[in-house]
C-alpha cells in the first residue's frame, strides 16, 4: 500500500498497466485516455517512471520482441504494484466521499 500520495503521472501509469501488459508507446496513448488528454507523456519522462516504479517493485517488465524494427518492452504490475494502486483508488474514493458529504451541506451536488 502507498504510504503517501502518487503523483499523478504515477497513478496513470499503474492504472494503464491494471488490465494488462503494455509497451511504451502504448502506455503514452493509454495514460492520454485515461487522462482526457490533459496528460501527455513525453518518451523521456515515460522510462524514468518505468524504471523509478521498477526500482520500487511494482512494475516488471514481462516481455520484449522487435517489430518493424523497433524494440518494444512490454511492462505490467507486480502484485505490490497492484497493491499500491488498490490503496491509492481507496484514499482517493474517500477524500471524494467527504468532498462531497460537505458539499451537500452547502447545498451543492457533484
Amino acid at each position: 500500500m502507498a504510504s503517501k500520495m502518487m503523483q499523478e503521472p504515477t497513478l496513470l501509469l499503474l492504472t494503464a498497466l491494471a488490465d494488462e501488459p503494455r509497451h511504451g508507446y502504448a502506455l503514452i496513448k493509454e495514460v492520454d485516455t485515461i487522462s482526457s488528454g490533459r496528460v501527455r507523456l513525453r518518451t523521456g519522462t515515460l522510462y524514468a517512471a518505468l524504471a523509478r516504479l521498477q526500482q520500487q517493485g511494482w512494475v516488471q517488465v514481462t516481455g520484449e520482441e522487435v517489430v518493424d524494427g523497433r524494440h518494444r518492452r512490454y511492462y505490467a504490475l507486480t502484485k505490490d504494484g497492484v497493491d499500491a494502486l488498490v490503496g491509492e483508488t481507496a484514499r482517493l474514493r474517500a477524500t471524494v466521499q467527504e468532498a462531497n458529504r460537505r458539499l451537500r451541506l452547502r447545498g451543492v451536488t457533484a
